[in-house]
C-alpha cells in the first residue's frame, strides 16, 4: 500500500473540491457541456471527486478503475451510437481519466483521449481548474462532433 497516496486521500476534503471547482467553475463546465451536446450525437459527463474512501482506497483502486465504475453507474454508455464520454477528475491523485464508449473510442483512439487528459492535468497543475476542465470538454467535443455530428432527430 502506498502510504503517501493513502494520506493524500485521507486529507483531501470537500473543501478542496470547492476551492478547485467553485460555483463559477461548475457553471462554466455546465455551459460548456450544454453547448457541446448541441453539436453532436453523444453525451459528455464531467465528474470530480476529491478522494476515494473505504475499501476502494484500501484495495488500491486507481483513478482509471473508478472512472470505469462511474461510467457504468451513470449509464454514460446509454447512447444510440455508443458515443458517451466521461471526464473524471480525482483530485487526491491529481489525475484526469476519460472513458469513452466503444463507438467514439473506435473513431478517436486512446492517444486522443490521453492527450486531452494530460492537457487538463497541465492546467490543473497551474491551479487553473475551471479553464482546464472547459478546455478538456471542448477538445472532447471536437472529437465527438467530428465523428458523430448532430443530425435531424438526435
Amino acid at each position: 500500500m502506498d502510504l503517501a497516496r493513502l494520506l493524500r486521500h485521507l486529507t483531501t476534503t470537500a473543501a478542496h473540491v470547492r476551492h478547485a471547482f467553485p460555483a463559477s467553475a461548475l457553471s462554466s463546465i455546465e455551459q460548456a457541456i450544454a453547448a457541446s451536446e448541441a453539436t453532436h450525437a453523444g453525451e459528455i459527463r464531467f465528474v470530480v471527486e476529491g478522494a476515494l474512501d473505504g475499501l476502494p482506497l484500501l484495495r488500491g483502486q486507481t483513478a482509471r478503475e473508478r472512472a470505469i465504475e462511474l461510467f457504468a453507474q451513470l449509464h454514460v454508455w446509454d447512447t444510440e451510437h455508443n458515443t458517451g464520454v466521461l471526464i473524471y477528475v480525482l483530485l487526491a491523485d491529481r489525475r484526469v481519466e476519460i472513458v469513452a464508449d466503444r463507438g467514439i473510442h473506435a473513431k478517436a483512439g486512446a492517444e486522443a483521449w490521453s492527450a486531452i487528459c494530460r492537457g487538463m492535468e497541465t492546467h490543473f497543475g497551474a491551479g487553473d481548474f475551471g479553464r482546464g476542465a472547459v478546455l478538456g470538454i471542448e477538445a472532447a467535443t471536437q472529437l465527438v462532433t467530428r465523428h458523430f455530428p448532430l443530425t435531424p432527430g438526435d
